[in-house]
């Protein structure tokens, strides 16, 4: 009865009481067979076109090998094939230069595995198709990696795009970061022993580098209860001069100059900004401060004052409004709001010349 071969490895089975004289030469064949099946490594081209593997009865051959080396320039889509219906073990690393093409190994018939670029994977033949065993190459294949532990970026970096950041456990968005190409400012944390502040602190190149807190739209940035030191206020000086109705615009400033002479009368509004009302950007229980610096060399005077537009009665300091103004002076005026209700404010007022 003549010797048949394996299924797999295509190892000569033979039958008892056959080969007599040639059994030892035969068995260390298999044995080589198996050794390639086992430790083998073969660099297959796949530069110019794709590529067969074969699995020879009793012979070395490309199939058999445990290791496969993917070399070459690629010309465009490659597929490596292993012979169908052999059920056997890859390691496959990809040592091509892919030039934007695909790589791949499947069986002849069946389907496979795509290869990422530069990587080493494990894959197995059912006889059918080719698996992935699935050993993570790059993160970038998981698309949802979990932790099963701390994250040690062992003195590396985390690199984050543009318009990305960090999410909470519902997939919202916590922090968000954005880039500036030539970026050399940053923002520092560090943390703090018992008895010391935490700290957040603008940092990089340059020498003086404001902190930014930017509310969006009319929010605002607010602080828990604590002291505020160094707390520069934002002004405005303008080239114009007071008269008839003047908006004052406390999302812009808390200060406005008026650098030009008075040339007349004038009524206060204040209100947000011209799209926003004081009403909407402030709760009851508040109250803001403002200062109105006017110029003037003829004794004008602030006349009225309104709140969006409408009409509110100040409590002057000294106890009566002013009926003149100062001449040759920068008069300031100071005006403290407190909004008592919806659209509803006290105001408190005061005028001091200053020549």
């Amino acid at each position: 009865m003549a010797s048949s071969y394996s299924t797999d490895l295509k190892l000569e089975l033979m039958v008892t009481g056959e080969n007599s004289g040639t059994w030892g030469d035969k068995t260390n064949t298999n044995l080589n067979l198996v050794q390639q099946a086992i430790a083998g490594y073969e660099a297959i081209d796949v530069a110019s076109a794709d590529v067969t593997l074969a699995m020879t009865n009793a012979t070395l051959s490309n199939a058999r090998n445990m290791v496969l080396s993917l070399t070459g320039t690629l010309a465009g889509t490659r597929v490596v094939n292993v012979p169908d219906g052999i059920e056997k073990t890859y390691i496959v690393a990809d040592n091509t230069t892919r030039s934007g093409n695909t790589l791949t190994i499947k069986t002849v018939s069946g389907t496979g595995v795509a290869i990422p670029e530069g990587k080493t994977v494990l894959v197995y033949s059912d006889g059918t198709n080719v698996n992935d065993v699935f050993f993570l190459a790059n993160v970038v294949e998981d698309t949802s990696p979990q932790l099963g532990g701390d994250l040690d970026t062992n003195s590396h970096n985390i690199k984050i795009d543009d318009a990305h950041g960090i999410q909470d456990e519902n997939g919202n968005e916590q922090i968000t970061f954005q880039t500036t190409a030539s970026a050399v400012n940053q923002i520092d944390v560090t943390n703090a022993a018992t008895g010391n502040a935490p700290e957040v602190a603008a940092t990089g190149t340059d020498t003086n580098i404001d902190l930014n807190l930017n509310p969006k739209g009319i929010g605002r940035v607010t602080l828990g209860a604590g002291k505020v030191q160094q707390l520069a206020e934002k002004a405005t000086s303008t080239a114009t001069a007071a008269s008839g109705t003047v908006n004052f615009d406390v999302i812009t400033q808390a200060v406005l100059y008026y650098t030009s002479n008075a040339s007349g009368n004038w009524t206060l509004n204040i209100r947000g900004d011209g799209s926003n009302t004081l009403n909407s950007i402030m709760d009851t229980g508040e109250s803001i401060t403002i200062a109105h610096l006017v110029t003037m060399t003829t004794a004008y005077y602030n006349s009225a004052v309104q709140v969006d537009g409408s009409s509110v009665t100040p409590e002057w300091q000294g106890g009566a409004a002013p009926d003149s103004g100062n001449a040759n002076s920068v008069d300031v005026y100071s005006y403290t709001v407190f909004k008592t209700g919806d659209a509803t404010f006290k105001v408190f007022a005061s005028q001091t010349q200053f020549a």
